[in-house]
């Protein structure tokens, strides 16, 4: 009886919190583009490691902006690449009217991973802001515009922008997407309380002068992933309520889902590794209270099974569980318009705490 009081409660603590994170989602403003607001010179870095085959989609986006060609500049970073992802972007940049600059790693001594890419970039940079996208990312064509109306709009320091996966063909990048879906909105939702969680480093974009501020990736540059999340928190904790979130189509970036099973692990061993590393109270309660919430549902199904709980109360921590994430989902999706992708959900909760 302890057991399921506790179990109940737990999964009402989780409700109380996804609901609040959805009501905050709500509060974000929608960012719109007003012809009038005056142009940001952004310098536009891009981490890369054999990025042969997707880069040049990436380029031709940001060929393709809505934005002044003399008011940003592409720096592409190539850490160590071992395909013709140089080439592709020589060949390029030969056609292009941007300003492009290709940086290599490699010639930085004993310099790898994402972070030394990025500070190896930063270093380079002519713009007062610095955006941040990955290689195998596709932009919209008023991507730089929506950021800078909302730099005009916010005054932050740091603004996180949003992701999804795509495409969504099968069952699995199903799956993906929902899942990350979750992850954007919370973290959008975190910023917009002033307790920023998480964000995503191919849709990120900050002052450069901030970036320095706080020292950049210092204390966290032995890390291999966490050039976004540990950025976030440093700047969060540095300019308090001057982070914002980009809540608007024109702003969102999309990635491919991951390939396989193995790949998808892989990711969220690097993503978890961060987790010891944190400073964030918040985030170390959020993680542990999404995990206990998660294994209460299998118990609980579990136990109905073998006759220690009843199928009532079973389906009772069922609904506290998928009724905020059907809720929270739904508001998130709408952004990018998948929302018929709600019907996985089910499937999810069966999937996701292994």
């Amino acid at each position: 009886m302890i057991l399921q009081i506790f179990s109940l409660a737990l999964l009402l603590v989780y409700a109380v919190v996804m609901l609040r994170y959805w009501r905050s989602w709500h509060k974000i403003p929608s960012v719109h583009i007003g012809s009038k607001t005056p142009a940001t010179f952004f310098s536009v870095l891009i981490p890369v490691r054999n990025e042969r085959q997707q880069i040049g989609n990436l380029l031709q986006d940001l060929e393709n902006q809505n934005y002044p060609k003399n008011c940003y500049e592409i720096i592409v970073i190539d850490d160590h690449s071992t395909d013709n992802t140089a080439e592709v972007l020589t060949d390029f940049k030969r056609q292009s009217r941007l300003q492009i600059e290709l940086l290599f790693l490699a010639s930085f001594s004993e310099k790898m991973h994402k972070k030394a890419a990025v500070q190896a970039g930063i270093a380079q940079a002519q713009g007062p802001w610095i955006i941040c996208t990955d290689g195998d990312c596709r932009i919209p064509a008023n991507w730089l515009a929506s950021f800078n109306q909302l730099r005009h709009q916010s005054k932050a320091k740091l603004i996180s922008g949003p992701v999804a996966l795509f495409p969504t063909e099968n069952w699995f990048e199903k799956l993906q997407t929902l899942e990350f879906a979750g992850l954007i909105g919370v973290g959008a939702a975190s910023i917009e309380q002033n307790a920023p969680t998480m964000c995503n480093g191919a849709n990120l974009a900050y002052e450069r002068e901030a970036f320095y501020a706080v020292n950049g990736f210092a204390g966290n540059d032995h890390i291999a992933s966490g050039d976004d999340e540990f950025l976030l928190h440093k700047i969060s904790e540095k300019f308090t309520g001057q982070v914002a979130f980009l809540k608007s189509k024109d702003g969102l970036v999309s990635t491919s889902p991951q390939a396989n099973l193995w790949a998808f692990l892989q990711q969220r061993v690097r993503w978890a590794s961060k987790w010891k590393h944190y400073d964030s109270s918040q985030s170390r309660w959020l993680a542990l209270l999404v995990l206990g919430a998660n294994a209460v549902v299998v118990g609980a199904f579990v136990a109905a099974t073998i006759c220690l709980w009843s199928w009532p109360l079973c389906f009772a921590a069922l609904a506290l569980k998928l009724i905020p994430d059907f809720i929270i989902l739904k508001s998130v999706l709408e952004l990018s318009d998948k929302k018929k992708l709600l019907w996985f959900l089910p499937l999810l909760q069966v999937v996701y705490l292994p």
